[in-house]
């Protein structure tokens, strides 16, 4: 899998303007890429980063932005990369955007909002909630945390051996029966 860059809106120009010609643009370039992936037996990923924090420039803002150039392109080695940070961010309804794009979704990244930290930092997102939602998708793939940790990796990553232990498992989230 590989994060393919929907690129940049040209500084000083309007982004109604020349969101037509980009948007035709991406995909062209799109059909292009999946075609030369599939040759690799790889997964392009399409990844909405907001445009109100993070990038203002970037093109590809949302996820039903994403879902509509997926559909145009009709490549099925093209997933969406489902960044929650940037969907709480632009949209908000996260339960509601996981079950109606998971059959796109190629790779869901973590960050808690607004601060862009572990999911047990203080904000918006209630992890466990989300955990279980994505259980009952039978999500089987990687989880990204792309967060700002507060320390070194371990310290970073004390919030998956809580939420492990919270639900019965161990380390590696192996089934404490089970051992």
């Amino acid at each position: 899998r590989i994060h393919v860059m929907a690129g940049r809106v040209p500084l000083g120009t309007d982004r109604a303007a020349v969101a037509g010609e980009m948007e035709t643009t991406f995909i062209e370039n799109l059909k292009y890429t999946a075609d030369l992936l599939s040759q690799e037996d790889m997964i392009g990923l399409l990844e909405p980063i907001n445009n109100r924090i993070t990038d203002p420039r970037y093109y590809l803002n949302t996820p039903h932005q994403a879902a509509a150039i997926l559909e145009k392109v009709g490549r099925p080695n093209l997933k969406l990369q489902l960044d929650l940070f940037h969907c709480q961010i632009m949209d908000g309804n996260l339960s509601r955007n996981l079950e109606t794009y998971f059959p796109l979704i190629g790779h869901i990244q973590i960050a808690q909002v607004p601060g862009r930290h572990e999911p047990d930092s203080p904000g918006e997102l209630n992890f466990p909630y989300i955990f279980e939602l994505l259980e009952s998708l039978s999500y089987t793939g990687y989880v990204g945390c792309e967060y700002a940790p507060k320390g070194d990796t371990l310290e970073g990553l004390g919030w998956l051996r809580s939420y492990w232990e919270s639900r019965g498992l161990q380390h590696g989230g192996t089934s404490k029966a089970a051992k």
